[in-house]
């Protein structure tokens, strides 16, 4: 089911210098080669080679889906033959989740962005997938002036100003310098818009669920402010425990309640799909709606597409591959031509994200990371597969798109554009 995964690309040169410092063991990259991860340089400075480093689950229910974010981001990097310039561009797959985890872990994130940070030729961060493990990488790269793409994350306090924690976005920029910046739109968007889809389905009654995480607690606060300013009826919200195994018991609790919907805010990783099946082995006849850190395959395995069929509802930052147009269309045509497989939601935000992390290399001409963040700051008007956007003054992207879809015969099925009155 997962291609085989190396290191080093064909994008690499000659690695100069390697040293290992006491006798820490090597951690390993997503093919399992080993990355000396005791905090020093893996390479010495070399003039002419600039390493991009990605940093995602690449072990775990995420890996088939950011195996198609990293396929994205090397088509990008192949698309200029890895050369930008005078400077050979490396690329670098790092692995922030577990076996043992099966998910991110805050101390293997922290491990990839210390090691970036110390490798001199490492002039750009692509990453994260999930927003808690950018609440690790950020501050840490914040520091080192180390330009960070993500083309995943979602929370809206990791950039914008009280929409989140009291602290954010202030707390992830130590030096006080912007350094961040995302190519997907934010929760802000997706988790009102998620309530308004409810109200127009007419389901009016809902029971909210979290799996306790930035990503996955905040959606759903989210949600729940707004479905409230619109009149729907909250039966409830609690989190959940997404380290246990089955939630029959809490399910059968929520079916005298009577709900229309349940809202899961929440991943694929943190018991989505088994939020379905104990949701149908309850008996219970309402919808489920959850958001795009759900909008994967492994999510439908994990439930079972018959307890998903006609009754799941999804909401994504975008539009599902199938329905992509212009360059978007080409992306994905030349995706599956490539790797024989259909790419995954967010293989086309890898793309994206690796584009203008080339482009701001191309922009600052030098390998310097305080120019090359500069660079990328301030790109306007970019033209990339997505259409034609910018950033703003906080590092988000103007791409506000936003889809509803529903998941029939055991795919992923888009129904309408979110927030627009003539919607498809």
């Amino acid at each position: 089911m997962f291609p085989a995964r190396t290191l080093w690309f064909p994008y690499t040169v000659l690695i100069a210098g390697l040293a290992v410092v006491g006798c820490n063991p090597p951690a390993k990259n997503a093919s399992g080669n080993g990355v000396f991860a005791n905090g020093t340089a893996t390479t010495s400075d070399t003039p002419n080679v600039i390493t991009i480093v990605s940093s995602f689950p690449r072990t775990g229910s995420a890996k088939q889906q950011t195996d198609t974010i990293v396929n994205g981001i090397k088509m990008a990097i192949d698309d200029i033959e890895s050369k930008v310039g005078e400077f050979q561009i490396n690329f670098l797959d790092l692995d922030d989740a577990t076996a043992a985890a099966g998910q991110w872990t805050a101390e293997a994130e922290t491990s990839n962005a210390d090691q970036a940070v110390k490798d001199p030729n490492v002039m750009a961060y692509i990453g994260t997938y999930n927003s808690g493990a950018a609440k690790i990488a950020m501050p840490i790269l914040n520091r080192a002036q180390l330009l960070m793409v993500s083309p995943a994350n979602t929370w809206p306090g990791l950039t914008k100003p009280e929409t989140g924690d009291p602290s954010e976005p202030e707390v992830y920029r130590p030096t006080g310098k912007l350094n961040y910046v995302r190519v997907v739109p934010a929760d802000d968007l997706q988790g009102t818009l998620a309530a308004d889809w409810a109200k127009e389905m007419g389901l009016l009654k809902i029971y909210i669920l979290d799996d306790n995480e930035v990503y996955g607690r905040g959606i759903a606060n989210l949600f729940e402010a707004h479905a409230e300013d619109i009149g729907l009826e909250i039966l409830g919200h609690e989190s959940i425990d997404s380290k246990a195994q089955e939630f029959k018991s809490l399910m059968v609790s929520i079916k005298t309640k009577g709900p229309d919907l349940i809202y899961f805010g929440g991943t694929t990783q943190s018991k989505g799909g088994q939020i379905a099946k104990d949701l149908v082995a309850a008996g219970l006849t309402a919808k489920l709606m959850v958001p795009d850190g759900c909008m994967e395959e492994a999510f439908i395995t994990s439930a079972g597409a018959e307890n998903l069929n006609d009754r799941c509802f999804v909401t994504f930052g975008g539009l599902p591959p199938d329905e992509l147009t212009g360059a978007a269309k080409e992306f994905v045509k030349r995706y599956t031509t490539k790797y024989k497989s259909s790419p995954e939601a967010y293989a086309i935000y890898g793309y994206e994200a690796g584009k203008v992390t080339l482009e701001a290399i191309r922009r600052a001409g030098k390998k310097d990371r305080a120019a090359i963040t500069q660079a990328a700051l301030g790109i306007k008007e970019f033209d990339g597969a997505l259409g034609k956007w910018s950033f703003d003054a906080n590092g988000d992207t103007s791409m506000k798109l936003l889809s509803g879809n529903c998941v029939k015969d055991g795919k992923f099925k888009f129904v309408k554009l979110l927030g627009q009155v003539d919607a498809k």
